[in-house]
């Protein structure tokens, strides 16, 4: 046992989403690997184990705790312009080798990770919405590493944060079970999905299954989430016109209403090959997106080069409701009813009652709050 174990087992609680076994085994409910853990054992994550018949799941720290734009999660049709106060723990139930939070992700599965210990910091809930209440911040994201392996935590949190007036969010892979979804609903306001490929065997490669990524997205949006799909375009992996096809039809099939983000992928980690996504394949996947039917296509991660595809238009009119470069906000036209100025439809999403949100485009990010 590594001492990062030692102190991560030192922070834990009594986990909620479980169902108790025979012969003190465990079964986690919190993801779609769904584990059966004997005593003295972990489930894929490493992060939930087993003591004695019970399921012990993190609690009482950050790993990361910063105030940022919303447009950064991303998200383009939940509160434009708002600052987001976004924690994290450790862990994750895949092993992505492309991931660009792996220092944080990969804890108690790469050595290599090990000194992500220093970055624990010991906090309570309320001080996390106190923290949110200080910068300013309109909405609490649980991010960084993956929020449904420590989903009690941040539910605590969100708990406190709606009490607050705070709105909340998750950014996740989506290995969700409805188990997980049902205990965050009553507090959750959005919920950003990866969608990492379309195949079934680039799934497997990361530690997933492709049809519970699938159906979170789909449950998700029957639950009354407000959602939001992102694929990382890695070359020769997930970005041939087939597979864009594939993820926007599905997505289709769910809600034209989706927005569906497609953004660059950067050698990182394991993964230093291929180079960067260039900005045509991404232009070419939001062409694509929009050719399925899909009324809002984002193309993310750089800036002032993938044309019109930062802006939030007006499906009917195509009229310029959001203006933005990167993360900022530069203009901002929807009606506080949620609807194009200049037709009067009805923007999907959850909008700011101001009708002019600049605040981000002065504001310096990021907010690190240690």
């Amino acid at each position: 046992m590594t001492s990062l174990v030692n102190v991560m087992d030192g922070l834990t609680t009594r986990g909620e989403l479980v169902e108790m076994m025979a012969g003190g085994v465990v079964r986690c409910l919190a993801c779609a690997h769904r584990c059966k853990i004997k005593p003295g054992a972990r489930g894929v994550c490493k992060v939930r184990f087993n003591d004695g018949g019970e399921l012990r799941v993190p609690w009482g720290y950050v790993a990361g705790l910063q105030a940022d734009p919303i447009e950064k999660k991303p998200f383009s049709h939940f509160l434009p312009g708002a600052t987001a106060l976004t924690f994290g723990m450790l862990g994750c139930d895949f092993h992505c080798g492309y991931c660009q939070n792996w220092l944080t992700s990969q804890a108690l599965r790469d050595p290599a990770a090990e000194v992500a210990g220093n970055l624990l910091r010991k906090i309570s809930p309320q001080e996390v919405v106190k923290a949110a209440k200080r910068v300013g911040a309109e909405v609490v994201v649980s991010s960084y590493n993956e929020p449904l392996i420590t989903i009690e935590w941040a539910a605590a949190i969100f708990k406190e944060a709606v009490s607050a007036g705070l709105k909340c969010a998750f950014v996740s892979n989506g290995y969700a079970t409805p188990q997980a979804l049902a205990y965050l609903a009553p507090t959750l306001a959005a919920y950003k999905v990866d969608l990492k490929s379309m195949q079934a065997r680039n799934y497997r490669a990361l530690g997933g299954v492709l049809q519970n990524v699938l159906d979170t997205i789909q449950l998700a949006h029957e639950l009354g989430l407000w959602v939001e799909v992102v694929t990382l375009l890695v070359p020769g992996f997930n970005d041939s016109l087939e597979e864009l096809f594939a993820m926007a039809r599905f997505i289709r099939s769910v809600s034209a209403d989706i927005p569906w983000h497609v953004t660059a992928f950067h050698p990182d980690y394991k993964m230093t090959s291929p180079g960067r996504t260039p900005a045509e394949t991404l232009v070419q996947a939001a062409e694509v997106g929009k050719e399925a039917g899909l009324q809002y296509v984002y193309a993310g991660n750089l800036p002032g080069r993938v044309e019109e595809y930062e802006d939030t238009h007006c499906p009917t009119c195509g009229k310029v409701l959001v203006r933005r470069r990167g993360y900022m906000v530069n203009d901002y036209r929807i009606s506080p009813a949620g609807t194009c100025p200049g037709c009067g439809t009805k923007i999907a999403g959850i909008w700011p009652k101001s009708t002019i949100l600049t605040k981000n485009s002065t504001q310096k990010y990021p907010y690190p709050l240690y």
